[in-house]
């Protein structure tokens, strides 16, 4: 795999994550932001929302400016918490082929409400 954000300038948003290889021994990997946001699709108002990823990683990991390229694509889109948090479960496991992921989003209260949403995936 080849790594074409990393050192470059990217002003846009990415379709997938990039990979490099994993090292040896390395069983868990942890990415944290409260920068998520995205769009409800019923109202349009912004959703922004903390996001844990946890993976333990196969034969490959995540470059992690490719991940904020990667989260950046969400700013615009109409989606449920839910169903974001299992297309990037998704993406992990699919382009980088991680033994397991587990994504944990927390959308920031709206009307009072906060949403807790998580997906999982296992090789």
């Amino acid at each position: 795999m080849e790594l074409t954000v990393l050192g470059n300038t990217v002003r846009h948003p990415i379709e997938h994550v990039e990979v490099f290889p994993a090292p040896d021994h390395v069983t868990l990997v942890r990415f944290t932001t409260d920068e998520l946001s995205s769009m409800c699709p019923v109202t349009s108002q912004p959703d922004v929302s903390h996001l844990v990823i946890e993976y333990t990683p196969g034969k490959w990991c995540i470059e992690s400016k490719s991940l904020k390229l990667y989260l950046w694509g969400f700013r615009d889109r109409a989606v449920f918490a839910e169903a974001l948090a299992a297309e990037i479960a998704n993406e992990i496991m699919i382009t980088a082929q991680a033994e397991s992921v587990i994504v944990k989003l927390t959308q920031r209260p709206r009307g009072g409400i906060e949403v807790h949403a998580q997906a999982e995936r296992k090789q």
